[in-house]
């Protein structure tokens, strides 16, 4: 792929014509500015963006956001639609850790008030919120039980006591997909995630405490609660183990069914079944298991976070009130089609938006804009981003020196591993400033906030 193949729609949006290459049955969309477009062709995730505008039942065109980076079959940051009478669903289009998603709690204190608290804070979340590869949580419960999380996602984690019904009205869907289905989750996906309930995992997953540094726009602040020099907390994970097993799962079993539907596609890792055929429904319904699992997982982090938070900073710190939860890695039916979203955010004209940023730089709060509905089938941007691989990462970054850089910043670092910091090292991803002006000059998704990190919670 190269710059020159690419049609400038505007500054911000660019195509790859449907005449690319003959098989393409819808355009190929591109969120960049013009010096972005430089990095992004450097991989293949615009070759994987060709290959989505394949696919059966694509409607209008497949798009990628600025922090897109090569994923498996659909690149990491797109999006993509299709019909329900020729459309399909693909595990590809979601991808392994369904329903990764963030959200924010927001504080009544303003920063000079917990400044000092910081280190402590950060040492508690990490006391609280187990993390790492594989780690366990504490919450125990019988297979009827834990059925009754996949159905319900964070009603029953509410039901539970891990929260409250104003929560609920904070998530999107309420943080339930009500398509779900626990029986058509393997029993090994539900050994992996049964105990996995209120972990954040590793890798890119984390709980930062931050303040709100910039007010971009006052009314839609005050709309959300948010104020200049106010803490708030900041959570990103998702299906744990459990959503891993559900994707490996159907991949296996659409690999097997492509042949009998006739579907024939330049890469085997859009593995694909039709929406409406057994195999799709199936899959349909465990990826919306995985997803209130994850729902119900954020839920069960925020009361160890909120209770790590009271240890801390006692009456005077308040309450920690949820702003909103948003996924980033899901298929759901909107508008009468299937939209796929893999590393990329509903935005919905005046919903939230929450947008994490690399590791002690910076994220974003923003609301969707009508456009979003009419040229991105109400999406946008997930975070920064990668530019760099986690091996790449490691081998150029010292974790050790990475959390000292950090803590000399006025960061507050609490973290499993020097190796799983470096991986996550902020050169490794892209400018998360850069990402959030393409979307918001774009007109998809408008600022309301940035954030500033004050201290870091990893696995």
């Amino acid at each position: 792929m190269k710059k020159s193949d690419l049609v400038k729609i505007h500054d911000w949006l660019w195509e790859i014509p449907k005449s690319f290459r003959q098989d393409m049955r819808v355009p190929a969309r591109v969120y960049s500015s013009s010096e972005m477009l430089d990095e992004i062709i450097k991989d293949r995730s615009l070759d994987q963006l060709v290959n989505v505008a394949t696919m059966p039942g694509i409607e209008k065109h497949a798009l990628v956001m600025p922090d897109v980076h090569e994923g498996y079959g659909f690149p990491i940051g797109g999006v993509a639609a299709f019909n329900l009478r020729e459309g399909v669903i693909s595990p590809g289009g979601i991808g392994y850790d369904i329903n990764c998603g963030v959200r924010l709690l927001k504080s009544a204190l303003k920063v000079e008030e917990a400044i000092g608290r910081m280190p402590e804070l950060a040492k508690e979340i990490y006391a609280a919120v187990p993390s790492g590869v594989g780690r366990s949580g504490r919450v125990k419960m019988s297979a009827a039980e834990f059925d009754e999380i996949l159905s319900l996602g964070a009603e029953k984690a509410v039901a539970l006591g891990y929260g409250t019904d104003k929560d609920l009205e904070q998530i999107e869907s309420r943080g339930r997909l009500p398509e779900a289905d626990p029986a058509l989750v393997s029993a090994q996906a539900k050994g992996r995630g049964r105990d996995q309930l209120g972990t954040m995992g590793a890798g890119n997953h984390f709980v930062e405490a931050e303040m709100v540094q910039e007010i971009f726009d006052e009314n839609e602040a005050t709309r959300l609660g948010l104020f200049q020099g106010q803490v708030v907390i900041l959570l990103h994970t998702g299906s744990r183990g459990l959503g891993h097993q559900v994707a490996t799962d159907y991949i296996r079993v659409m690999m097997k069914a492509m042949p009998r539907y006739g579907i024939s596609l330049p890469d085997r890792e859009l593995a694909c079944a039709p929406f409406n055929s057994p195999e799709g429904q199936d899959y349909f319904k465990a990826m919306s298991a995985a997803a209130n699992f994850a729902w119900a997982n954020r839920q069960i982090m925020s009361w160890e976070v909120r209770n790590a938070w009271r240890k801390v900073l006692g009456e005077s710190g308040g309450e920690l009130e949820l702003l909103y939860d948003v996924a980033h890695n899901i298929a759901k039916l909107e508008n009468d089609l299937v939209v796929h979203r893999k590393g990329a955010t509903r935005a919905f004209p005046g919903q939230t938006v929450i947008i994490p940023g690399s590791m002690g730089t910076g994220s974003y709060v923003l609301v969707g804009e009508e456009k979003s509905l009419e040229e991105s089938f109400g999406s946008t941007c997930h975070g920064a981003g990668r530019r760099m691989s986690r091996t790449q990462a490691k081998r150029e970054v010292s974790g050790k020196e990475l959390k000292l850089e950090l803590e000399k910043r006025g960061i507050a670092v609490a973290a499993g591993s020097f190796s799983g910091l470096a991986e996550e090292a902020p050169g490794a991803y892209k400018d998360i400033d850069q990402v959030v002006e393409v979307v918001a000059q774009a007109g998809i998704a408008k600022k309301v906030a940035r954030l500033k990190p004050l201290a870091v919670i990893k696995g």
